[in-house]
């Protein structure tokens, strides 16, 4: 009987591996990226912008609050007195990371690389909103602690987690890196 039993559980279980064995995990994690996370990081990243087309190219004041607080703070929000090196190009190439990355990962494209720098921006991300904007510690939370729903530690490390998968598998062969490989071998 327990060996009839585990026949049957190894042969479901086996037939969904099989079946979904190359396409479904990275799709998946995608999907899943962009229905959680695409948009929150694009709209974050359009409030560092001005408006029109233009505005792509100038940051706001809030740019450099949210990305570099105390470097805005001790300038008194004055951007025009902030250094383009390093904290300009700090400032843009984190407000443009937050439109860029999440692209490649969500149509896979480069996915393993932009989940690898997600996951860093992600790092930065945590460590400024704990050191500089004043986060609480309920807020941020512990992990293994009967509180599932922190903002901070439960929620980064379940980011955290899919961006792994994807580094670690990569987008799947329903992607655009997987096309890019197909093109890459016929040649």
């Amino acid at each position: 009987m327990i060996q009839t039993l585990a026949n049957l559980y190894d042969g479901f279980f086996g037939a969904i591996e099989r079946i979904t064995t190359g396409w479904f995990l990275g799709l998946a994690a995608r999907l899943t990226f962009a229905s959680v996370l695409l948009f929150y990081f694009w709209n974050s990243a359009l409030t560092k912008i001005e408006s029109g087309f233009t505005g792509l190219f100038t940051l706001t004041t809030g740019a450099y609050g949210q990305i570099l607080p105390s470097v805005a703070e001790a300038v008194q929000y004055d951007t025009d007195k902030i250094a383009f090196l390093p904290y300009g190009l700090i400032a843009y190439l984190g407000t443009y990371s937050e439109f860029i990355l999440p692209a490649l990962i969500v149509v896979g494209l480069f996915t393993r690389a932009a989940a690898f720098a997600m996951l860093g921006f992600v790092a930065v991300m945590t460590y400024v909103d704990v050191n500089f904007h004043n986060v609480e510690a309920k807020t941020i939370g512990n992990f293994f602690d009967r509180v599932q729903d922190s903002s901070l530690a439960d929620q980064r490390l379940l980011w955290a987690f899919l961006l792994i998968v994807l580094v670690v598998k990569g987008a799947g062969a329903i992607s655009l890196d997987a096309l890019l490989a197909k093109s890459i071998r016929r040649n």
